[in-house]
């Protein structure tokens, strides 16, 4: 019975979704006159909005460069706070256009979920963080048998949390909530022995909690977790829209364009980069889209490339200081890899 029930809703939902793109979305987002972007509920350096409402991020900018893309003005975009449980109803019902939100990309996800990831706009793994005054001599997820573990209901989180456990042969108490500054709040309070999410999250969560310094990262690594965004099945045009921009955001760091430096660069004499910058007469790339051709250099005028959103929200120009690693340009050791703008 709960199966074919997952089976029926999971037809319905599929069916809303079709509802919802065959109308249009970039259509519909240009009528509106911006872009409704579904984002963590407050993520240090991924989705968090400061005390006066404006929102800093990975993911944010991200949005940003969508709609810079669109309107050539990255403010043409409005944010909706969604918890794990919400997100992907969000999107299916049409409630956000673009899914933003440090969201792994999983075949369930893809498939039964009826979502497109647009690409990996950041590579991340499932790690562990406990109070060094409270187990002192930790220094493993190994050594956390019987130990009760904070984590947020709804993800892949939670699931590779049994799977680690149940592989190693270690017990534990999960404490599971719905959102995440609950399950913060509760780690802080010394209600759970650790916390698991993103190791990335982590390191975000650190920085908010009372006395940061007792806090460490446990070393192990026990998942793959591709973040990127997303968009509903059934509407290609903007499926490609959010896919080029990503590509377009890594191209440009690839060629050294920059927020700085655009303008200058439309004068290179690379064919290459006048393709993508879209000086060339002939060139229809943008037009291809449903876009201005010049519609990089609005994107990187509105953000920088991808290299400076990353520095500027969790890398060296953020409190986070977290290393490019995985997610450096593929010329430089890491997996960011544009296709070609060509």
């Amino acid at each position: 019975m709960k199966n074919t029930l997952k089976v029926v809703l999971g037809a319905a939902a599929l069916g809303l979704m079709a509802s919802v793109a065959s109308a249009g979305t970039l259509e519909d987002v240009k009528a509106k006159g911006f872009v409704q972007c579904g984002v963590n509920t407050a993520l240090a350096g991924f989705s968090a909005p400061d005390d006066k409402g404006n929102w800093t991020g990975l993911d944010v900018d991200f949005c940003r460069a969508v709609a810079a893309a669109i309107f050539g003005d990255g403010n043409k975009v409005k944010f909706t706070p969604l918890s794990a449980k919400d997100r992907f109803t969000a999107l299916q019902s049409g409630e956000v256009d673009l899914l933003s939100r440090n969201t792994t990309w999983t075949i369930q996800r893809d498939t039964a979920l009826g979502l497109n990831f647009a690409g990996v706009t950041y590579y991340d793994g499932q790690g562990f963080m406990v109070n060094a005054k409270k187990l002192p001599g930790v220094n493993s997820a190994l050594q956390l048998s019987g130990a009760s573990v904070c984590v947020q209901s709804g993800t892949t989180t939670e699931l590779n949390l049994a799977d680690y456990f149940k592989a190693n042969n270690l017990e534990y108490n999960p404490v599971v909530f719905e959102k995440v500054e609950e399950a913060n709040a509760a780690y802080d309070s010394g209600r759970c022995d650790a916390y698991t999410t993103d190791q990335s999250g982590l390191y975000a969560i650190r920085l908010t909690l009372a006395a940061p310094d007792d806090h460490v990262v446990l070393p192990e690594i026990i998942s793959k977790e591709p973040l990127g965004p997303s968009v509903r099945q059934g509407d290609d045009k903007w499926f490609d829209i959010v896919k080029w921009t990503y590509y377009a955001l890594l191209t440009a760091e690839e060629l050294g364009i920059t927020q700085a430096n655009v303008d200058e660069m439309k004068n290179s004499a690379s064919p290459e980069i006048k393709r993508v910058l879209g000086v060339e007469a002939e060139t229809k790339i943008g037009t291809d889209l449903g876009l201005d051709n010049d519609w990089v250099v609005k994107i990187v005028k509105a953000t920088g490339n991808y290299g400076e959103i990353f520095e500027r929200n969790v890398g060296s120009g953020s409190p986070l200081k977290i290393a490019r690693g995985l997610n450096g340009l593929w010329t430089k050791g890491g997996l960011q890899y544009a296709m070609p703008i060509r």
